[in-house]
């Protein structure tokens, strides 16, 4: 029996040829996954080069602000602070078109980073070292990372290991040795001024730990650059009453013109420069992680107090560098560790970056 076959497929055929198509014409969009990875392992490490480099220059600053505070009464030198960066960013405080009106807990997140992370760090800080050296300042400073995550674990509910408790006692090991070193080679009352000192860099690593996490709040509903000029409007209205007083008994024409160079490079890098590099490092990184990167903060503050401000450092001060620096390092080892296996924090599936575009993962 002769069997006929069909020269043109028929209906059903062709429909089901014609319902490949659209997956044919849809299968390119779904092949660049490596692509989208790529950009976003790029993107992971463009914001760890941010929250790098934002450490770095707070570390240059706090160092250099030392010979500052040597000239201008420190709420003065704060208020200057705050007014010259707000000059500088006026722009950045214009609501964008596409950001949605802020909420009150926004309002009152703002207000609480101006205020803890500005107004109270640039006092103890600034108070600190003017007591103590940009070295020891540098050695308390790197308890920072430890700081960040504990508070991290407090308000944000984020996971905190045994080892991050370990770095925190590596850390406040440190800090001991730190005042040995001090009451070894100093009068009674150099090592009180040293101890007040320590304690407001101290408090200062706390105001730290706090900005770090509400900070990382605030990326979720504002730019950086809008979280830069509004944390910045409201420590200038802090500052203004006790930044007036100062002013009005003070003698501008006794201050250097070097002086005045030094505290432009310190307004920008502090209200400006290092808190934009924070908060977009933070819009990808987590707040417990970013807080690892502070650990660049110690190492400038003490490397420009050595080779700039002619500072020393004594074989204990060297050890409770090595220290709490190894705290740090201790606060680390989990997350490079996890990367091996299929902790997608620290090295995400193609899937993490397959998403609808109304989505955002956070690695």
């Amino acid at each position: 029996m002769a069997i006929e076959i069909p020269l043109q497929p028929s209906a059903g055929v062709r429909s089901a040829a014609f319902e490949m198509h659209p997956i044919k014409r849809a299968m390119p969009k779904s092949l660049p996954v490596s692509n989208q990875f790529t950009q976003g392992v790029a993107s992971r490490w463009a914001a760890y080069a941010c929250l790098a480099l934002s450490m770095s220059l707070v570390g240059i600053y706090v160092a250099l602000s030392k010979p500052l505070v040597a000239l201008l009464p420190v709420f003065l030198l704060a208020w200057m602070r705050f007014g010259m960066a707000g000059v500088a960013m006026a722009f950045w405080l214009k609501k964008p078109a596409d950001e949605p009106p802020m909420s009150r807990q926004t309002k009152w997140l703002v207000f609480l980073e101006s205020f803890i992370g500005n107004f109270m760090f640039s006092i103890c800080m600034l108070f600190g070292v003017s007591m103590t050296s940009a070295v020891s300042a540098g050695v308390i400073l790197s308890t920072i990372p430890a700081a960040i995550a504990i508070l991290s674990w407090l308000l944000l509910k984020e996971r905190v290991g045994k080892r991050v408790w370990l770095a925190a006692a590596l850390g406040a090991l440190g800090i001991a040795l730190l005042a040995v070193a001090r009451y070894s080679r100093g009068s009674a009352s150099g090592v009180a001024g040293a101890w007040a000192g320590n304690a407001l860099v101290l408090a200062a690593v706390l105001c730290e730990g706090v900005y770090a996490v509400v900070g990382k709040k605030l990326t979720g509903s504002l730019s950086p650059k809008r979280i830069c000029a509004l944390i910045n409007l409201c420590g200038f209205l802090l500052m203004t009453p006790l930044g007036l007083y100062h002013a009005w008994h003070f003698d501008f024409m006794a201050v250097p013109l070097h002086a005045w160079w030094l505290l432009g490079f310190y307004a920008m890098s502090a209200s400006i420069i290092t808190v934009w590099l924070w908060m977009t490092g933070l819009k990808t990184v987590p707040a417990a992680r970013a807080g690892v990167f502070s650990v660049f903060l110690p190492i400038t503050a003490a490397l420009v107090g050595v080779f700039v401000l002619d500072e020393t450092l004594t074989p204990i001060e060297v050890l409770a560098f090595v220290i709490a620096l190894a705290g740090v390092l201790t606060a680390t080892l989990p997350a490079r560790r996890q990367s091996k296996g299929a902790d997608a924090t620290t090295m995400p599936s193609s899937s993490a970056y397959s998403q609808s575009p109304g989505t955002t993962t956070t690695p």
